[in-house]
């Protein structure tokens, strides 16, 4: 029925979907990567060179607003997008090329729910982001 999930949560939450929006949400749920505004116009753009950069930047805003899209900051200075999964994962970033890695760790999930109880709450939202370099030969490691 809709060509990808993001159009799907746009209609469950009643926003208006332009050719414009779709375009933008196709690319946004293609991508492998966590791409900030420039690149998502970029891809846009060799969709449908009508799209601006204006139109990019409030619908990425409307849709973080409205739960369709997480937003991220990696430490280089971009907010960077990603579509909201069903399905939680954390970041493993690496500093040096900005490759994002996402990852599942029930270890690190039972550990984080572990610290919440032993002080007295109960853990009902949380991002991991790791920042590591690669190793190699001059390495610690």
């Amino acid at each position: 029925m809709f060509e990808n999930r993001i159009e799907e949560m746009c209609v469950e939450k009643n926003i208006k979907m332009t050719d414009q929006r779709r375009v933008i949400a196709r690319v946004l749920s293609l991508a492998e990567d966590h791409p900030d505004v420039e690149e998502v116009h970029k891809r846009a753009n060799k969709i449908d060179a009508r799209i601006s950069i204006a139109t990019v930047y409030r619908t990425v805003r409307l849709w973080d607003e409205a739960g369709i899209l997480d937003r991220h900051d990696f430490g280089d200075g971009r907010a960077r997008y990603e579509e909201v999964k069903e399905e939680h994962h954390d970041h493993l970033i690496d500093v040096k090329n900005g490759t994002v890695i996402e990852f599942q760790n029930a270890e690190i999930e039972a550990l984080q729910e572990k610290i919440a109880r032993k002080h007295g709450m109960r853990l009902i939202d949380h991002r991991l982001e790791l920042y590591a370099v690669p190793l190699g030969k001059n390495s610690d490691s």
